[in-house]
């Protein structure tokens, strides 16, 4: 049985916020979740293991800057079927030996899972990086420094694996021409955001995303990786970005949505994800047909 199905959290409703009894529940049921899978730690290719955290906002919050600018699109499909596509994308990589989404929203946690992503309880519930922070301890043994951890943005329609593969190996190569723990991530498609920040395994996450996190992540001394990669840079946030992003060419369930084309899959044959391709199988949830009717002014503007 696929370990991210192996377990199903009694998820609270998405409009719920928990107590404290119902955040100590969900913090244990959070370690017995990631206990079952710590001891992975190689990658795909036998030569690294990343663990990918990827946190998901609930998602009649999400894409906030979205709403309102592309008329007669369901918003909290389009965050959902985002999110899945990067999730994908990442369990293709051959770098990776886990992805974790730590969501607070129980329909992502149920498409998470059935893609075969772990899930962690966003048990602090107050932002995004209070979440990662959460996270990033949650998935390393106390005390521990293995594995390599990275925070991957949840809104990254267009990401191909090899993208995220070189991303994370530039990571692994700043980290062994340093001494000591080294942090790094890769700017947004602006220069101005964080798509990727990854951490040696002797380092901490330290997050610290938000409105100007490139800068505020130099400042806390994480290197700055610098190649091309444009789908992982490709971040949505407005509807411009979108139409570039499906330019790159979006994954299975964004494309369903939008009616645009679909990057060719690059299909993963490891004995652990068999067949998996960097992009979600079509049909894996229902989406509303009002959904795949997009205003084309509001994309070919």
């Amino acid at each position: 049985m696929p370990v991210g199905r192996a377990w199903r959290a009694p998820w609270p409703p998405v409009d719920a916020r928990p107590g404290p009894r119902e955040r100590s529940e969900r913090h244990e049921q959070s370690k017995v979740q990631i206990g079952a899978t710590r001891a992975r730690s190689r990658g795909k290719d036998d030569t690294v293991s990343w663990t990918v955290i990827i946190p998901v906002k609930r998602l009649n919050v999400a894409k906030s800057r979205l709403r309102g600018s592309l008329p007669g699109v369901d918003l909290d499909a389009l965050a959902l079927a985002m999110a899945m596509d990067t999730v994908s994308a990442a369990l293709a990589g051959p770098v990776v030996g886990r992805v974790v989404v730590v969501t607070g929203d129980q329909q992502a946690a149920d498409a998470a899972r059935d893609l075969g992503a772990e899930i962690i309880a966003d048990v602090p519930d107050a932002g995004l990086n209070p979440a990662l922070a959460y996270a990033a301890t949650m998935v390393r043994p106390r005390g521990g420094s293995v594995p390599g951890v990275a925070a991957l943005a949840a809104d990254l329609p267009a990401l191909r694996a090899e993208d995220l593969t070189d991303a994370l190996r530039a990571s692994e190569a700043v980290a062994s021409s340093h001494a000591g723990p080294v942090r790094a991530y890769v700017a947004d498609a602006a220069g101005t955001g964080t798509v990727l920040l990854a951490a040696s395994p002797d380092a901490g996450l330290e997050p610290c995303f938000g409105p100007a996190s490139a800068a505020a992540h130099a400042a806390t001394g994480a290197v700055e990786l610098t190649g091309a990669w444009r789908t992982l840079r490709r971040d949505v946030d407005t509807a411009a970005d979108l139409r570039d992003a499906i330019g790159l060419g979006v994954g299975p369930r964004t494309a369903a949505l939008t009616g645009r084309r679909v990057p060719e899959p690059a299909t993963v044959n490891d004995g652990v994800h068999a067949g998996h391709s960097g992009f979600i199988r079509p049909g894996s949830a229902p989406w509303l047909a009002a959904a795949r009717r997009w205003l084309r002014a509001g994309l070919s503007r």
